[in-house]
Parts: C-alpha cells; structure tokens; sequence
C-alpha cells in the first residue's frame, strides 16, 4: 500500500501493454468499503423517517405533515393525525435561517395554502372556514382568531402573502419574492424594481429557444475545435511568441525612455535648491532606472529562452498535431466529457438529496429558546454529516480519475500500436473495460491523495470567510497563504496523478511505481514539459476564448432579431458561461491527450532509437520531428550536449538500459 520499500521501485524494462495485472488492490476494498459506509448513511437516513420529514415537512410540534405520528413526550400538540394536511405554512415565512438550517418561524400543517392576501385576523378566519384549513395554532379555535390573546405569537404575521406549495416540497412559499431580501440583499437590490424583474424574466422565457440553440453551437464548436487545432496550433503558437517578444521589447524600450526623458528634464533644474517636486521627481528617475534595468534582464532571458526552447515550442505544435490525429482515430473520446459529467451529476444529486435527509434526521428535541421541536442528531451519529462531505471530494476526485485513466488507455493502445488497423474496435470501451477490471485500485488511491489535499484546503477556506473583517492582517495574510500553496499542491499533484495513470496503463504497474516513474520521466525532461504546459495551455485558452466569442457574437445577433426581447443581459450570460464550462470540459480532454502524448513520447525516445529491434512506436510527425532534431544536433555541438542525450538510450554499469 505504500509508496516505500516497494519491490517494484527497481529501475526495469518498460513493457507497453504487454503484461497485465491488477494493481492496488488493498486500495480497491478501502474504497469499497468506504462505499459501503455511504449507503448505509443513506439507507439509515431513509429508515429513521428523515426523507419522508424533508419531502412532506413538519411542523414546530414535531408532526409529518400528511400521516398520522406517533406522540413525543413533553410535547403537547404532538401525535396528531395529519393526513389531510400535507403542507407546511410558517406564520412569519421570512423569518427563516438557512444558513444555519432553523426555523425561527412557527410551522403548521395546513390542508391548503392562502392564495390571497390575508390582511385582518378576521380575514384568516373566513379563509379557515371557508378551506377548512386552519392557519393558527391547533390550540386556538378558529372563531377565537380575531380576539385570542396570543394570537400575535400563534397566528401568521400580518399581512399573511399569497403563497403556493412547491412542486416536490410541501411548503407554503410566499409569492413575493421581496419577502427574502434579508437572505439575497445584492439580488433584491438589482431586482428593486419589479418591471425589470419581469422583463428579465420574460425575456429569457422568450429566448428559450435562442438559448438552448447557443447551447447546442457551442458543443459543436468545441468538437470541431478538437479536430482543427492541429491545423491553427502552429499559427497561435507563433503568434503567442511573437506578442510576447513585441510586448517584452516594446515594454522595455519604453521604461528607458522615460527614464531618459525624467532624467533630461531633472538636469535642466539643477543649480537650484531642491523643492519637494524635484525629491520627489530624483525618487521616480531612480525607480525608473531600476525597472528599466529589471524588464532588460528580463527580455534577454526570456528571448535566450526563446532561442534554446524553439524546438521544444515545436514538439508542443507537433504534439498538438497527434492529438488531433487522435481524436479522429478514436472518436469516441468526445463523449467522455458527457459520460463524466452525467456521472458526476447523477452522483451530485444523490449526495445531495442524503445530505438534506441527514439535516431532518435524528430524534426530536424541543429547543429551550423558542419551545420548537427540532431533529437533531447526538452522539456519533452526529459525525455521518463529516463521512459524508469526505465522501462528496473522493467520490467526485474518483469519477474525475477513472476519466484520465480511461482516456489515458486508449491514447496508450493508439500510440503503442504500430500498425492502426490492429486498434480495437472501440479503444475507450477497452480501456473502459480495463480500467474496471485491473486498476480501479490505482484510481481510489490517486484520488485520495486529492482528497488529502483538498480537505484541509476548504476546511482553511471555510474558517476565512467566517473570520472575515475579525481577524487581523497577520492571521488573514497567512490562511491566504495556506490556503493558496494547497491550492498549488493540489494542482502538481494532479498533474503527477494523470502522469501516473499514464504510466500505469502503460506497465500495469501500481500508483506509486507509476509515480515515481513518472517523475523521474518528466524530470529528464523539465524543459520540455515546461515549454508544453505554458503554450500549450495558452493556446488551449485562446480555444476557449475562440468558442466563447464566436457564441456570443451569433448570440447578439440572433437576439437583435428577437424582437420580443429588450435585455440581453441576463441570456448573453448564461450563454456565454455555458460555452465557456463546455469548451473547458471537451479542451480539458484534448490537454489530457496531449500530456498522455507526451509521457508515451518520452518513454519511446528514451527506450528505443530507431535502429532493428528497438523501432521506434511514435507517429509519423512525432518522427519527423525526431529525425529534425537530431540533423540540429548534428550541426550545433553545443545543443547536442542538450538535446540528443534525450534521444540517446540510457547505459548503466555498461550496459544499454533497454
């Protein structure tokens, strides 16, 4: 199970889908063991009554609202028949505190909600005769409503809004949304003016269709882009060069000549005695000096960098060209963002919908405060809420996993299979097929160092927004600080992880082999795997910017058609945020291909050079940009101390490491 003092960790001959066998497999019972835990918290959620009390309410008395109940002790209104009132009415609706999940309200259950403005006790009397439904306390008879003497603490607040239940709960919701406006302060203030509201409202209504039609392009744009950025990666690529080039020159010239212009002015005012102006018009020229000085030392690394990278910004092109190749061989891989997505939702809404049974859940209690019977749970059962947000971040981190594993596979059979017409029929099913066969062990445990991670930093991040505007800087600087180099050990570890899964659908070997494998591979080629990451994600985000532009610009124009529509806000937003998530989700599968690419390169180059016997498995590209290389080496001795040791197999004691 651990990543020390393994048998595996001996340096040994890479095997490209040769052996096969199942890997972590201690990781793959905790896991389901794990599993196991979270649909007993649901199962026992469900058995103590807890979804029934959040799908029909109940009331401050502790009944289900719809059913007859069982008496609780202490409580006098309780264990009362409730089968012809199924909803929940709260006599003061805006006195809810969600944040912290308590009714400070009174809840009832009612056989039907007011649909009318009640403004007098006298006109929630006629409504309870009338509707049979009584909106005071069960103690108080409905003829004593307009004279009781607690009718101010056991009736609705005046006036009683007009209200409806909604679709699937059973609450008694006010119409009028201003009666929220304690919870959506920035929202109300927007919506103040309850014209703009509806025309907002309406408007999208109007623009349903036009949405959904954006939607549509959107998807379609980025599959397309998928196939076409082999062609326009040279193009961005150098284009991205060249802005930076310009930029970083005309940046420079630019500080050394106001430094030179402050300098000519201050000369012409010296002899006179310094005013104020002129100290602080010395500060500026020194500044000036030492950022002039700065952004030059800057420019010549940079444009050195430049000069000794450019056949690896032209490994990324090349890379870029494979993936795409990729996709049209395997064009399946455009439906693992749908499969992961409707995964991940389908596991959301289940975890969401325990979640929200766990906050009706436990036993009865009546609150000394209010005298309001709530559900609370006591003991250790208190701690299933915590064993269930653990397992919210590991299951979503293992759906997000067997994802770059399945992806990771099929590349792997693409590039290590010589001759293409030997592919499987479908690559992604196999490595489906694979994945859940031998190394579903491999992705619980990569996932779980994720979690590791990713706990610590929301747990840092959740006491910062509490603390916010208590702390002092001292205290704020540093959970910042915290918060952000988790952040960042979190995003390094995902990326060892993906390679990792890389390696191990190349070798069948376990995560941790897989890892330092990996490592040791991305390590012999820092340079490379920097040049990949930078401009390769940047061009990734001009893909993304290509897709979101071109979506919003046939979106205005198709709403300038739209002549019912006057606000485009509100849709160009949800349009625009919707390419952007999709473009993300398909760019993203496209980045994992290009890194899997690249690891599959490093290991062909560093194992075999071409020669009978040890042919090289890359693509033709891949091959022509290895052969360019070595006829520059060929002619620069000073790179080929650099570059061609890369190409070059690795000896040891001796002998060639093959």
């Amino acid at each position: 199970m651990g990543c020390c003092g393994s048998s595996e960790q001996k340096q040994r001959e890479w095997k490209p889908l040769e052996d096969r066998s199942c890997t972590d497999i201690p990781w793959l019972i905790i896991f389901t063991l794990f599993c196991i835990g979270m649909a007993c918290i649901a199962g026992f959620s469900i058995s103590t009554g807890a979804a029934a009390r959040l799908i029909s309410g109940y009331d401050s008395y502790g009944n289900t609202c719809g059913q007859k109940n069982e008496k609780i002790e202490g409580v006098e209104l309780s264990g009362r028949d409730q089968t012809d009132n199924k909803y929940v009415f709260f006599l003061d609706p805006c006195n809810i505190d969600i944040l912290n999940r308590k009714i400070k309200s009174m809840a009832l259950c009612v056989s039907r909600c007011p649909d009318r403005e009640l403004k007098t006790y006298t006109d929630v009397k006629k409504f309870a005769l009338q509707n049979g439904s009584e909106l005071c306390s069960y103690d108080i008879p409905v003829f004593k409503y307009p004279s009781h003497g607690e009718r101010s603490k056991k009736c609705p607040k005046l006036p009683v809004p007009p209200s409806k239940s909604l679709p699937v709960f059973h609450r008694c919701t006010p119409m009028d949304i201003s009666c929220y406006a304690q919870f959506a302060e920035a929202f109300v203030t927007f919506v103040s003016d309850n014209n703009m509201l509806h025309r907002v409202i309406a408007g999208v209504m109007a623009s349903k269709e036009i949405i959904m039609g954006l939607c549509v392009l959107a998807l379609v744009l980025s599959i397309i882009l998928m196939v076409v950025i082999r062609y326009i990666s040279v193009v961005l690529v150098w284009m991205l060069t060249a802005l930076v080039v310009l930029g970083s020159l005309g940046g420079t010239g630019v500080l050394w000549w106001l430094y030179v212009d402050h300098r000519m002015n201050l000369t012409d005012q010296t002899g006179t005695t310094p005013t104020p102006q002129q100290q602080l018009a010395t500060g500026n020229v020194q500044a000036l000096l030492v950022y002039a000085v700065i952004a030059t030392i800057f420019t010549v690394i940079l444009l050195l960098l430049l000069f000794f990278m450019r056949k690896r910004v032209a490994l990324t092109i090349t890379l870029f060209h494979v993936a795409g190749k990729v996709f049209t061989h395997l064009p399946l891989l455009a439906l693992q963002p749908f499969w992961t997505f409707l995964s991940l939702m389908l596991f959301w809404v289940s975890w969401l919908s325990v979640f929200l049974f766990l906050g009706t859940t436990g036993s009865p209690v009546q609150s000394e405060e209010t005298g309001l019977v709530e559900f609370r749970m006591s003991g250790p059962l208190q701690y299933m809420v915590w064993y269930h947000a653990v397992g919210l971040i590991w299951i979503s981190q293992f759906i997000l996993a067997c994802q770059q594993m399945t992806v990771a596979g099929a590349v792997v059979t693409y590039y290590f299979t010589r001759n293409k017409s030997q592919l499987p029929i479908t690559p992604i099913v196999s490595s489906m097929l694979r994945l859940a066969r031998y190394h579903l062990g491999t992705v619980a445990k990569g996932s779980f160092i994720i979690t590791l991670v990713e706990i610590p930093r929301l747990i840092l991040t959740y006491i910062h927004n509490q603390l916010k505007g208590k702390e002092n800087a001292c205290a704020r600087c540093m959970l910042k600080a915290c918060i952000c180099c988790l952040w960042c050990l979190k995003k390094c570890l995902t990326y060892l992880n993906q390679n990792a899964y890389t390696a191990t659908a190349i070798n069948s070997t376990s995560f941790c082999t897989s890892a330092c494998d990996a490592f040791v591979i991305l390590v012999e080629n820092a340079l490379r795997v920097a040049t990949i990451n930078t401009v390769g994600d940047f061009v990734l985000f001009l893909g993304k910017v290509l897709i979101v532009s071109c979506t919003a610009f046939v979106g205005v124009l198709s709403l300038n058609y739209q002549q019912d529509y006057t606000v485009w806000v509100l849709p160009l937003l949800i349009v625009c945020l919707f390419s952007w998530l999709v473009a993300h989700c398909f760019l993203s599968v496209f980045e994992i291909v290009v890194d899997v690419l690249f690891l599959c390169f490093a290991v062909d180059t560093k194992h075999n050079d071409g020669s009978p016997g040890r042919e090289f498995y890359m693509d033709k590209a891949l091959m022509e940009f290895v052969e360019n290389s070595k006829k520059m080496a060929g002619r620069d001795r000073a790179g080929a101390d650099g570059d061609s040791r890369e190409m070059k197999p690795i000896t040891h004691g001796g002998g060639t490491f093959a």
